[in-house]
């Protein structure tokens, strides 16, 4: 990662202070006019979907390399799973909070653009961080990302996504975002959670084999409940509290005689 150089004096304070915002955002953080997050292909959850909460930053390399097996796992299950993205931008990755604030503003204009503004940040993260940025001042910075921006979605939008960086209800989404990761617990990216329970090794990339065994017990169950209900089988409160029982036998190890 091309940030080491840059943090080796600085972990300790950048920690202190993260901390301390966590702690005052938990005891500042107020109700937001909706749910926070990005819906993929804006599609929120039904009844049977398995949830995936995925906690991203839009320059943290582990992100950025979390992202292409997860959108594999979610094209593979298809409507099965829902995926809410929520910004988390860390305060030792520079630019995190305007590129964050980006994908805010895009997606009050258009939610269909939110992802491919994302993947195109993911794909030139370089250009925002590091040496790249170092000598620049914030208001450059924040130029230079409202551009690259415009060419991604458009530049119909332009006058929309430099507007929105002077909108102070972008920078208070942003921050309702960062405010809502401190009040789940997240300290890194990305962090993940399905159904509302955290995965462990936040801060790490998992692989498509990693999804497959997360997903397809979920997945699976969900479907088999889906067809007994729909079909009206008997008793099939009966059979869901069997299985759970076989199930549970047999993951038991039973102790040596």
């Amino acid at each position: 990662m091309q940030l080491q150089n840059h943090l080796i004096f600085k972990p300790p304070f950048l920690l202190f202070c993260f901390l301390i915002y966590i702690g005052c955002a938990k005891a500042q953080v107020s109700i937001p006019p909706k749910p926070d997050g990005f819906w993929y292909h804006n599609r929120a959850p039904n009844p049977d979907s398995v949830v995936i909460e995925a906690f991203f930053d839009p320059v943290c390399p582990d992100s950025r390399d979390s992202w292409k097996p997860l959108k594999e796992a979610i094209q593979n299950y298809g409507s099965s799973i829902a995926l809410v993205v929520h910004t988390f931008p860390l305060p030792y990755h520079d630019n995190a909070f305007l590129a964050s604030r980006a994908l805010h503003i895009v997606d009050k204009l258009n939610v269909s653009v939110t992802y491919h503004l994302l993947e195109a940040f993911f794909g030139q993260q370089e250009k925002f961080y590091g040496r790249a940025t170092s000598n620049l001042t914030r208001a450059f910075v924040q130029e230079e990302i409202a551009r690259f921006v415009v060419d991604t979605v458009g530049r119909s939008y332009s006058p929309a996504i430099f507007g929105g960086f002077r909108d102070v209800n972008s920078d208070q989404a942003t921050r309702i975002s960062f405010k809502y990761g401190g009040l789940r617990g997240v300290y890194g990216t990305p962090t993940f959670f399905v159904n509302g329970f955290p995965l462990p090794d936040a801060g790490s990339a998992l692989d498509n084999n990693g999804w497959l065994r997360i997903l397809d017990p979920l997945v699976n169950k969900q479907d088999f409940f889906f067809f007994l209900r729909e079909n009206r089988v008997p008793n099939t409160w009966l059979i869901v509290g069997a299985l759970g029982v076989l199930e549970h036998k047999a993951t038991t190890t039973l102790p040596e005689v």
